[in-house]
């Protein structure tokens, strides 16, 4: 266990302005320190100097958070040679009622003894930045579906005969039609009024449209400098590639690919009652990389030939196509995992 590795544990509950930080010992589990820093790199160089004040042996920073208001500290620390470790939260039922700043660092020191494994932060650099791109896309994407549907519901009730000309029309050619009207020309208010609102919707849809290709762009080229291989595999789109890409985020990171697999959701989970023997699909886990192993199968299905015969092969045996497709994302992951670990370390 760590506890047997290490004489101290710095414990950090970060949050947005300021971080709790506490320090225990690692052979009894006591705690020796407590301070609160700001969260800030003035604030980064006061903690790692009472680290190095308080706990001047061999020592571990346990952070919770450290994708979000903890990634900061936890990369000034690595970048300075400090090990660093990602803690959860600790559950309800492993906690008592009481609660402030310094006694959940205390917790995050704690949970982290009694752990014979522990997750490292993610890396940062381009890796990073292929994660900012996929939250721009994802939010372009919200934001166009958003705009299709309240321009389909105005197209119900607007008013004939601009209705029935417009119903017919395709996608593209509804919103090239709408970006391009002019309802000054009409004077009937509720005419100009829906036509104002529909020209604003078409636009922005429009707008949203590049802006996501834009972005997809610009993912497929890190992708292709990350980890050419993964374009390679069938079915892996850019996309998909990129989220692979975060959730693995770097060599060995992982222990082995169970337990990428197991973050996938694609680990089997028992399910079975009686005389009946059978595995479910894991609704835990990361549900992004489980989204994308999931993309990639059903793009597999479509022109793969070895991953429709198994298909078939498994409803043949009574196999349900669920329990067929659990079976293909636990062998995805594997396969997956095996072309990220022999990617070069280029971020």
């Amino acid at each position: 266990m760590l506890a047997d590795e290490l004489d101290y544990v710095v414990g950090v509950d970060p949050h947005r302005d300021r971080h709790a930080l506490a320090i225990v010992y690692a052979g009894t589990g006591a705690a020796l320190f407590e301070a609160q820093v700001a969260a800030r790199e003035r604030g980064y160089v006061h903690a790692l100097g009472l680290a190095e004040r308080e706990a001047p042996g061999r020592r571990v920073w346990a952070i919770e958070g450290t994708g979000s208001y903890g990634a900061g500290l936890a990369r000034f620390l690595t970048a300075r040679g400090e090990r660093v470790l990602e803690v959860g939260r600790v559950r309800r039922e492993r906690r008592s009622h009481a609660k402030s700043d310094a006694l959940d660092a205390l917790r995050a020191a704690r949970s982290a003894l009694g752990e014979a494994k522990l997750a490292s932060p993610r890396a940062a650099g381009e890796r990073e930045a292929l994660r900012a791109l996929m939250v721009a896309r994802a939010g372009a994407l919200a934001a166009k579906a958003a705009g299709l549907c309240q321009l389909r519901a105005l197209l119900v009730t607007c008013p004939e005969p601009l209705r029935s000309e417009l119903r017919s029309l395709t996608r593209a050619r509804l919103l090239h039609r709408l970006g391009a009207v002019r309802p000054d020309r009409h004077r009937d208010a509720e005419l100009r009024g829906t036509l104002i609102a529909l020209r604003a919707l078409a636009r922005r849809v429009q707008v949203l449209t590049a802006e996501e290709h834009e972005l997809k762009r610009e993912i497929h080229a890190l992708v292709a400098r990350l980890a050419p291989a993964l374009l390679d595999e069938p079915g892996v789109g850019p996309v998909a590639a990129a989220q692979l890409l975060i959730s693995w985020s770097h060599r060995g990171r992982f222990r082995s690919e169970a337990a990428f697999a197991r973050l996938a959701a694609a680990a089997p989970i028992p399910a079975s009652s009686g005389r009946v023997h059978r595995n479910r699909l894991d609704p835990g886990g990361d549900r992004q990389l489980n989204r994308a192993l999931h993309t990639i199968i059903v793009s597999r299905r479509k022109n793969h030939p070895a991953t429709i015969s198994y298909i078939e092969r498994k409803t043949r045996e009574g196999k349900s196509v669920r329990e067929a497709i659990r079976c293909l994302k636990r062998y995805l992951a594997r396969s997956l995992y095996r072309t990220l670990e022999a990617t070069p370390q280029t971020a």
